[in-house]
């Protein structure tokens, strides 16, 4: 039997299809807002203790790192959001094709990019 198959895979010399990169963001993403929960906790906390700690938090919150952090956690929850949005068409039949899925991972990559600019703004 002659078997060429390859051991051992490569992953990075695959040519990955857009929609598969934007899955994986997706995942990505949704790994990015779980590990950012303890701070967003934190920061609610904060808020909420007393006018004095609210105060604390919100100086805190001017310097370039926190607002950097803050962006971080917004742009993952818009990705997030809209590749959900996306996955709520395909259950309902809009997209399954191949070029559909190529065409709705441009529309999510696009929007999340232009809306993730508009965070930024909004945060600086």
């Amino acid at each position: 039997m002659n078997d060429k198959r390859p051991v051992n895979l490569n992953l990075v010399a695959f040519k990955w299809p857009l929609p598969a990169i934007a899955s994986v963001l997706h995942r990505i993403s949704g790994l990015a807002i779980f590990i950012m929960i303890p701070f967003v906790l934190w920061a609610l906390q904060a808020s909420l203790t007393s006018p004095a700690s609210f105060d604390a938090l919100q100086l805190a919150l001017t310097c370039i790192p926190a607002k950097l952090v803050m962006w971080v956690i917004m742009a993952g929850l818009i990705y997030h959001f809209v590749a959900g949005i996306k996955h709520l068409l395909i259950d309902m039949g809009i997209g399954e094709t191949i070029e559909g899925a190529q065409r709705m991972a441009y529309i999510v990559l696009g929007s999340s990019a232009l809306l993730m600019i508009a965070a930024g703004v909004w945060i600086w």
